[in-house]
């Protein structure tokens, strides 16, 4: 008796251990843009996993402590998903939150090396090199994987079912495009940012800052600002069609639920991305932006899975297969 009760005490804890992970996580990714905002990335120079050479500066200035306390929370990170592991792997074969979790931590070192590699070849600060904008883009999938890890373990965590991926016919192409679809337009946001960072002009309206990106002195990382907005609208649009006729597929009260909190997410993220560009993407409005960006994107995958775990419904439109 007494081993029965205690296995729902420790799945509670895990759950709330995943789900706080998940949360920490969330602040360290907006921690970490704003290093770059605050031009902060160079704070360590060229050194890392040191600093300046040092494993403790001495006599650091305000960049450097803002890049010291990044790698620091960075670093806990990784302790809490081992952690995670370790807590997971107490559960028997086969129960997903162990690969979840193993996953999780694979994509947070991967995050650090990715982070270590932006450093060490000096893409930070005021750098314009063009492969900065493909490093960033790649650092910024990472930690779109890394979060639907970390929410993926919490779920399974919490008891939720593993999701079928087999014999879903036209849905399961249409939740592998919306989950791509949403890295790509994350990616492309990144690239945005930092484009605006290091390309913003000072008292202009908004037509001079176009004006600019497809001037013939334009970089790539200028021109490549228009790509966002566009891939947003579509792949927003999208989302909202998916939603809809995934529901009528698979009926659920998860599906309803998280198919209505992305329609509120996607209109706020519209809403957030068109004061960024009215704005001329200040530091607080960036760092709003890329919250809701993550929010939208957690959404994204939670009415996914609750699509993928649903019954079929009855029928009403014929069903199409690959």
């Amino acid at each position: 008796m007494k081993a029965q009760l205690a296995a729902p005490r420790r799945a509670l804890s895990l759950s709330a251990f995943a789900w706080s992970v998940l949360a920490y996580n969330i602040v360290v990714i907006l921690w970490g843009a704003y290093v770059r905002i605050s031009g902060s990335g160079a704070g360590c120079g060229s050194h890392w996993p040191l600093c300046n050479g040092e494993v403790v500066p001495q006599s650091p200035s305000v960049h450097t402590l803002i890049e010291v306390s990044h790698r620091v929370s960075s670093s806990l990170s990784g302790l809490l998903a081992i952690v995670l592991v370790v807590w997971a792997f107490r559960r028997p074969k086969g129960d997903p939150v162990r690969l979840g979790a193993a996953a999780s931590l694979t994509l947070i070192i991967l995050e650090g090396f990715v982070g270590g590699v932006q450093v060490l070849l000096g893409l930070t600060a005021d750098s314009r090199d063009p492969a900065r904008g493909f490093v960033q883009g790649v650092h910024f999938a990472n930690t779109f994987a890394l979060t639907g890890a970390l929410l993926l373990t919490a779920l399974w965590a919490s008891g939720a079912p593993r999701p079928r991926l087999r014999g879903q016919g036209w849905l399961g192409w249409g939740v592998a495009f919306a989950l791509v679809s949403m890295i790509l337009l994350g990616m492309a946001g990144a690239v945005t940012a930092l484009g605006d960072l290091l390309f913003r002009p000072e008292g202009t309206v908004v037509v001079d800052t176009l004006r600019r990106d497809f001037g013939a002195a334009a970089t790539i990382l200028e021109r490549l600002r228009v790509v966002h907005p566009v891939m947003a609208i579509a792949v927003s649009a999208y989302l909202l069609v998916f939603s809809r006729f995934g529901q009528i597929a698979r009926p659920s009260a998860g599906a309803r639920l998280w198919g209505s909190v992305l329609t509120g997410t996607i209109a706020l993220q519209m809403l957030a991305g068109f004061l960024n560009v009215a704005l001329k993407a200040p530091g607080w409005m960036q760092l709003t932006h890329l919250l809701l960006a993550c929010m939208m994107w957690l959404v994204t995958v939670l009415l996914c899975f609750f699509l993928l775990t649903a019954p079929k419904a009855h029928r009403r439109f014929p069903e199409v297969h690959a």
